[in-house]
């Protein structure tokens, strides 16, 4: 009896969370140079006071579908609150080609602060290779957390941070986020828009940039989500740029 009682509490204390959830969401799509609209990207966020999910599906369209063969890409980010921002506590990466399946998932360890990432594939639906190694940094964000908590963690302006994000291990996770002073901002607004509640930069590094490391232009809305992002001049192609659709 007091087991059946526990379970009913638990039950609805659960419910009373789901309650206060709160879903939003944000689609985006993506266009390529010469080549125009290569994909769209849905992302559904929901969050309480404690905790969230992200979901996050990449479908390429056109001349890249055909390039591509179809693939699909799905991630996955679950985790904490934590001083209002998401904190990812399990990461996960899904691509779909054809008959081949890959998956990559991360468990970060806070309290210990390590990572570990188990990689998988299938082929013809057999499971091919399965194994799992530590990361070499640990992190709290993700790539889907670093990018939905990005209005929030940077707030002062003429300043670079330096975030790390699980997902991003060919440069041990860095990533450098600058945002300009407000002097500065002509030059993004050319090919961002005005309007944008804050401009930033965030510096990578790609072999499939024309140079070894690439800049992202971001412009961040007023409801702090990314409205807009460009990455100029890739290859001999033009710029590639993500729009918000939703």
């Amino acid at each position: 009896m007091i087991k059946k009682l526990l379970i009913l509490v638990i039950f609805f204390m659960l419910m009373a969370e789901m309650t206060y959830a709160k879903t939003t969401q944000l689609n985006y799509k993506a266009t390529f140079g010469i080549f125009g609209t290569v994909g769209t990207i849905k992302n559904t966020l929901t969050q309480n006071a404690k905790m969230y999910t992200i979901k996050t599906t990449v479908k390429l369209a056109g001349l890249a579908k055909v390039l591509m063969g179809g693939q699909v890409e799905e991630y996955i980010s679950k985790g904490h609150i934590q001083n209002g921002l998401m904190v990812s506590n399990r990461y996960t990466m899904t691509s779909t080609k054809k008959e081949k399946v890959v998956k990559k998932e991360y468990m970060i360890n806070h309290k210990k602060k390590y990572v570990n990432k188990r990689y998988r594939k299938w082929i013809k639906g057999k499971l091919v290779q399965d194994r799992t190694d530590k990361l070499k940094f640990y992190a709290k964000d993700d790539l889907l957390t670093l990018y939905f908590n990005l209005g929030y963690a940077v707030k002062k302006k003429g300043k670079t941070y330096l975030f790390k994000a699980v997902g991003l291990e060919k440069q041990q996770g860095k990533v450098h986020i600058t945002v300009p002073s407000d002097t500065q901002n002509a030059s993004y607004k050319k090919d961002l828009g005005t309007g944008a509640k804050l401009y930033a930069k965030a510096l990578i590094h790609q072999k499939n940039f024309r140079k070894k490391k690439g800049d992202i232009l971001l412009a961040i809305g007023q409801d702090g989500f990314i409205r807009k992002s460009v990455i100029k001049d890739v290859l001999m192609y033009g710029d590639a740029k993500l729009i918000r659709t939703k």
